[in-house]
């Protein structure tokens, strides 16, 4: 009896890890979509480099990639604001590894190869809510900005 109590409850805790881990996976897509879309211009493009990027973050294949985004897309039409997902990352990540997010959202602004203001104040903001240091975002930036 004991056995299998224990046996419901560490299949409980695997599922309340899964979903946990799906509102990140969610929250770091509508971040990315946020700031592809904060110029007015989402090109597929700019989709397909943020499915290669959490493709290669969460180690997903093509069709729970393609699930985070449909989700995330609807998710991100349904938000009044970022702070939800914000939260959750903060909750979650480490300093590093907001860190990276960070230089996510500098690789989907540069998709295009220019900084539109819109997206400029976005990824300032952002950095602010995750706590990421004006140095570090400069660092992030530095590392995706286009020469020239």
């Amino acid at each position: 009896m004991f056995e299998r109590l224990k046996g419901i409850l560490a299949g409980e805790e695997e599922a309340a890890s899964a979903e946990s881990d799906r509102r990140l996976h969610v929250a770091t897509a509508v971040i990315l979509l946020e700031v592809a879309l904060s110029d007015d211009e989402y090109s597929e493009s700019e989709r397909e480099l943020i499915v290669e990027i959490l493709r290669g973050k969460f180690g997903l294949d093509d069709e729970s990639v393609g699930e985070l985004m449909q989700i995330s897309e609807e998710q991100r039409r349904e938000s009044i604001d970022l702070w939800y997902f914000t939260e959750i990352i903060n909750s979650r990540y480490d300093d590093e590894e907001k860190f990276r997010v960070i230089e996510m959202v500098w690789q989907v602004v540069y998709a295009d190869g220019r900084l539109d203001k819109y997206e400029d104040h976005i990824v300032h903001k952002l950095a602010r809510i995750l706590h990421i240091s004006h140095a570090r975002m400069i660092e992030a930036k530095m590392k995706y900005m286009p020469d020239g």
